[in-house]
């Protein structure tokens, strides 16, 4: 029994603490026992019995389904419990569609409440368990999450400090819940990889908040003893390997009574009914002490690498959180990068290695501490960043346990944070994840991303010429492109302090504005026409661009809903949530606005002043709408710090594409681009026709596929953007240079025998739709204006037109040149002397008999 002072439990990040420290929920659930005078939990003898059962075996919470009586909190205060208070009520039936009943449930939900406030043995509130998914798809989802957020609301009215929560399964896992203080979900599976896979899955559905299992099981009664030992040892055990906040084992004992009836056909205790331990306690008992990890001496050596330029004022609190680090092997390696603060006399205080260089840049420093560094394991964090004490033990036990080589984690907003830095981390722009599945990623943010040693030392490190950002979205393609794979822990978690003031936050946003011009001008086939990252996976964390509409979202019911995982599908942004909110978009404020101001010349142009206006209040309202989306977790707040919150999240959202786009034009991400190539089209070359085919005939025989991969990279090594078609396309490659227009490939091969091919390509120009829209437009106010005597309008539309088509036709003949250059040296490469021939093709020998005089140069033809 411990003395331990109960204090006030929060949740923080991905886990819960007591005071300072982190708190893992280690339980089972307890009743409903068979009906007594006093109630539903026999007397306190038993009970004080159980407790003490409980915690000579590890177990640190007893869950329970109905409100406990004080005496049983009183006892688990005594053996230092916590208890999880199920509040009970009739969701088993179609609640809403009774006024009274929905009254009285939440009178009852609040006397419950009010019968545990303040006592020092409550864990949280769980405000439901497993409401049927046939009453919530009679309800519709939003009206039972609705219900639930006013339920959550009565509770933290009657207790301001509890936690509380909602107990979900895998049935109705669609409900989204993010004001609850943390999740929890009933999840009985009986595959190890299946239960890892899907707690992942579930972390990704909650987000930055702690994930707690609530129920766990296997019946001994159908598998016997020895198989519920066995399943609930590694149950436990994924549960903390993955990241979980805790996890209650169902049940205690299989005295369990339901509905009026004691159960009897089912036997999931941990003891028999009379109290006697099964083989899974001791199995239970040995997981949890172990948990998170078991310990073990075989933990790889990591070496931690902080490159700081001036970063005196957060590195005492990174440093500070390096030192707090429980990990057996591990060192701490700071790259100062010419600073002329503090920053390396701050770090050697703390006696780690310090390099101190001249300014090169993060990427070079990043570099210098991969050279310096002794672990076989390489962690990046950022110096406005410190870590969780675990972090490098889930980063290095998700290494141990997977071919992954390269692995990222959480970056979440200290709690000590002021105003303006909150509403940063929930505006658009910051360090984000992409995850191609709930396991893999496709990005890591360079706040927190860990690697192999050999991984990075295989694709030559990090490139210098990313001086402040764009490095860890550079790295992580490469690592791709080499057929690695990147992997996500949800739990390895640092917390990074955002911008403090909004000024800071616009000049970060169009630093990356910068990053984003470098970054397309190395990887053309990985951005859009407009300049945009075309990622494969899913975007998480906060800030990022949102436009809910429960008309737009599918939720797989199956059949007469009947599946067992039932899960939400959302479309992303449509076409106008996305333009409205992009940094090209407030040219078109300017666009229009300009084109008003011509009403001096013409005054019907006077009514795009008035458009310029809608489409700045279209954006203002994407803005606030996302920044609403992204601000849900504020709902215990008072009504006016969520307004004071929720107008400067607004602000933010307004600003930051202004910011990238600031950043974008000065380094010269434009549609109008003609990136990567020096060639400028002279006089001739601009009016001579453009080549629409071309062939090479060649001796060396090649699969169709190795011409195709041979093309594709040598394109790719001129800087043009080389993509790929789809499976149901005709064409086999889409070749861009800029935003302005796109060239489609396709190509055959003609067999001769012996050796002989004649490859023939076709190809097709287009311009891509919005600069044809544009200069369309400019056209058509060009006619108005002159029919309408508007001489001055007229000509001045007329040279925006023809700015475009020049424009576009400068894109067309760099993209083409390079085209047939690539070609050209192709069919060099795959000339042959030979003897001329005189034969022709006999069709049907498949012989050859006097082809051509001789195999010539690849030709163009107009």
């Amino acid at each position: 029994m411990s003395d331990q002072p109960h204090e006030v439990i929060e949740a923080r990040g991905k886990f819960l603490f007591i005071g300072g420290e982190k708190f893992y929920v280690r339980g089972t659930t307890y009743g409903p026992l068979t009906p007594v005078e006093d109630g539903e939990y026999h007397n306190p003898s038993v009970v004080s019995k159980d407790f003490s059962a409980m915690v000579a075996a590890g177990i640190n919470a007893v869950r329970t389904y109905t409100v406990p009586p004080v005496w049983l909190l009183d006892i688990a205060q005594t053996y230092n419990l916590r208890v999880m208070v199920g509040l009970p009520w009739e969701q088993h039936v179609t609640f809403l569609d009774d006024n009274k009943l929905l009254a009285s449930i939440e009178e009852r939900v609040r006397a419950g409440v009010r019968r545990c406030t303040g006592h020092p043995a409550l864990l949280c509130y769980a405000i439901g368990n497993e409401i049927p998914a046939p009453i919530v798809r009679w309800h519709g989802a939003a009206k039972v999450e609705k219900f639930l957020k006013k339920l959550y609301l009565a509770v933290k009215e009657e207790d301001e400090s509890a936690l509380v929560t909602y107990v979900n399964y895998p049935t109705t896992e669609y409900l989204q819940l993010p004001f609850l203080d943390f999740h929890c979900f009933n999840v009985y599976l009986e595959d190890r990889e299946i239960l890892t896979s899907y707690i992942a899955r579930l972390h990704n559905l909650v987000g930055e908040a702690p994930l707690v299992l609530a129920e766990i099981g296997l019946d001994s009664l159908r598998n016997g003893e020895d198989a519920q030992a066995e399943t609930l040892d590694w149950q436990v055990r994924s549960a903390f390997s993955a990241g979980c906040a805790g996890a209650f084992v169902f049940a205690w004992t299989d005295e369990w009574h339901r509905g009026g009836q004691l159960v009897t056909d089912w036997k999931f205790g941990l003891t028999d009914s009379w109290r006697q331990p099964k083989p899974a306690l001791e199995r239970v008992s040995q997981a949890f002490t172990e948990a998170p990890f078991p310990i073990s001496d075989v933990w790889p050596r990591i070496s931690v690498v902080v490159c700081s330029h001036n970063g005196a004022a957060t590195m005492r609190s990174c440093c500070e959180g390096l030192s707090r680090l429980r990990y057996p092997d591990f060192e701490v390696i700071v790259v100062d990068d010419g600073s002329t603060d503090a920053t390396a006399d701050i770090a050697a205080e703390y006696g780690f290695k310090v390099i101190s260089v001249e300014n090169q840049g993060l990427s070079t420093a990043r570099n210098i501490g991969l050279e310096a560094a002794s672990g076989e394991i390489i962690s990046y964090i950022d110096d406005d960043a410190y870590p969780d004490p675990d972090w490098l033990t889930y980063i290095a036990n998700d290494f141990m346990n997977n071919a992954y080589a390269g692995l990222g984690g959480p970056n979440l907003t200290p709690p000590e944070d002021e105003l303006v830095a909150k509403c940063v981390a929930n505006a658009p722009g910051g360090p984000i994840h992409v995850l191609l599945s709930d396991q893999e990623a496709e990005h890591i943010p360079g706040v927190n991303m860990s690697f192999r040693r050999e991984a990075l030392q295989a694709i030559g490190g990090f490139d210098p010429q990313f001086r402040a950002a764009g490095d860890d979205v550079d790295i992580c393609w490469r690592l791709l492109e080499a057929n690695q794979v990147i992997g996500f822990s949800p739990s390895a978690v640092v917390w990074h302090h955002r911008r403090a003031s909004a000024l800071a936050y616009y000049r970060q946003q169009v630093g990356y504005g910068k990053a984003e011009a470098l970054l397309e001008k190395k990887w053309p086939e990985r951005y859009n026409a407009l300049g945009y990252p075309a990622w494969h996976g899913h975007l998480y964390g906060g800030g990022s661009f949102k436009w809910r509409s429960r008309r737009l979202e599918k939720i797989f019911h199956g059949v007469w809903g009947t599946a067992p995982f039932q899960s939400l599908y959302a479309p992303g942004p449509g076409g106008l949530t996305s333009l409205v909110l992009m940094p090209e978009f407030y040219l078109f404020f300017i666009l229009l606005f300009a084109v008003g101001m011509l009403g001096f010349l013409w005054s019907p142009l006077f009514l795009a002043i008035p458009a310029s206006l809608v489409a700045i209040g279209m954006s203002v309202m994407a803005a606030a709408r996302n920044s609403l989306l992204n601000t849900t977790s504020w709902t215990h707040l008072a009504w006016h710090e969520k307004a004071e919150r929720g107008s400067l999240t607004t602000l933010l959202f307004a600003i930051q594409p202004l910011a990238r786009l600031h950043g974008r034009l000065k380094y010269g991400l434009v549609p109008w681009r003609i990136s990567n190539v020096g060639i400028r089209p002279n006089i001739t070359t601009f009016f001579k026709p453009l080549p629409r085919s071309a062939q090479i005939y060649s001796k060396q025989w090649r699969s169709v596929v190795d011409w195709m991969v041979w093309l594709e990279s040598g394109l790719k090594q001129r800087g043009l953007a080389v993509n790929r078609s789809g499976e149901f396309e005709r064409w086999d490659l889409y070749i861009r240079l800029g935003g302005l227009c796109i060239i489609r490939l396709l190509m055959t091969v003609e067999e001769y025998g012996e050796g002989l091919q004649l490859v023939r390509y076709r190809l097709q120009t287009h311009m891509t739709r919005l600069p044809l829209a544009i200069i369309l437009c400019f056209i058509t106010l060009s006619t108005l204006t002159t029919f309408a005597g508007a001489w001055y309008a007229s000509i001045l539309f007329g040279m925006f037109a023809l700015i475009g088509i020049v424009q576009t036709r400068l894109q067309k003949i760099a993209a083409i040149s390079q085209i047939t250059e690539t070609l050209a040296e192709m069919e060099e490469k795959s000339k042959v002397k030979l003897k001329p021939p005189q034969k022709q093709l006999d069709l049907a020998s498949n012989s050859i008999e006097e082809p051509q005089a001789t195999i010539q140069k690849a030709r163009y033809t107009g």
